[in-house]
């Protein structure tokens, strides 16, 4: 069981990033939303990741997304910045930019499309590590970029004292308890499917999604966890299982989801931009039901 707090906290949300009708970041509606979801029990936001359509904001906006939502939350909760591109200076820019405009660490993706090998993969996450005073989370997402990071990389990297943390979506649980057993880093779920079972077996906590709508209930899941009370932990995680699937597994990218919930809810959300599309009015409408058939109990 965790019995200490890690650098970044353990219930962390993968942030949206508002838009308003016309597709402009929305800083005020960030704001909002960030003071939202720490209020109801989130110890960190991470920005500008995949919920947070990165590839489809600019740099400016980024930092000013940082900067709008460090405002906001103070020193409530850890505030960390999705930095990863497919270029390791372009990486690099970023993450000193985001340490400029107050984030306290960055989440590194690993770079897409190219498809570098295991050295390569290695020295861009040296490199950017090397370049800035944040501590560094690795992002293993091989769905979506391509390239996994592999067990015996991710063990290599830990020796880096500002490599500190993973966020997993694998979907490799042998993997993750080997990296576990061989490293302290900090190691968080990024499948919400996966909070529990990751946590269980010595993981730090959770970068969620689905915490965007419901931050509370995925908090309690480790609450109860960290209590003693694993039979409730469990029936939380369970209970949650309907809009977790919703949300994540579906065939709508986590960002659209979220977006549809949020909007429907009246926190600040507005738009997804494109490529990606707004949900149709069937699948918002099942979104719906699924949140408060959860939230009913």
């Amino acid at each position: 069981m965790t019995t200490t707090a890690p650098t970044f906290g353990r219930a962390l949300c993968a942030m949206i990033t508002p838009f308003d009708g016309a597709g402009a970041l929305d800083l005020d509606g960030a704001q909002v939303l960030a003071d939202h979801l720490v209020t109801e029990g989130c110890d960190g936001l991470v920005l500008s990741g995949t919920t947070g359509e990165s590839p489809t904001t600019t740099d400016a906006e980024k930092a000013a997304l940082v900067m709008a939502v460090r405002e906001a939350v103070g020193e409530r909760a850890s505030v960390v910045a999705g930095v990863g591109t497919f270029d390791t200076r372009h990486t690099v820019e970023l993450a000193l930019a985001a340490e400029k405009a107050g984030a306290d660490g960055v989440l590194v993706v690993s770079p897409y499309y190219s498809r570098p090998p295991q050295d390569a993969l290695e020295a861009h996450f040296w490199e950017i590590a090397d370049a800035s005073g944040l501590p560094v989370m690795l992002y293993d997402i091989p769905g979506r970029t391509g390239t996994r990071i592999e067990p015996e990389t991710a063990i290599r990297l830990a020796e880096h004292p500002r490599i500190v943390a993973v966020k997993d979506c694998s979907y490799d649980f042998l993997g993750a308890q080997k990296v576990l057993s061989r490293t302290e880093l900090a190691y968080y779920a990024g499948c919400d499917e996966h909070n529990l079972a990751l946590y269980a077996v010595g993981g730090t906590g959770y970068v969620s999604t689905v915490a965007n709508v419901v931050p509370s209930r995925m908090r309690a899941v480790l609450d109860a966890f960290e209590a003693g009370d694993t039979p409730v932990a469990a029936r939380l995680q369970q209970r949650a299982t309907g809009l977790i699937e919703a949300m994540m597994s579906a065939g709508l990218p986590g960002t659209v989801t979220a977006k549809s919930l949020l909007n429907a809810l009246g926190l600040p959300a507005g738009p997804v931009r494109s490529p990606l599309r707004p949900a149709d009015r069937e699948t918002a409408d099942g979104l719906l039901a699924e949140y408060e058939r959860l939230v009913a109990v």
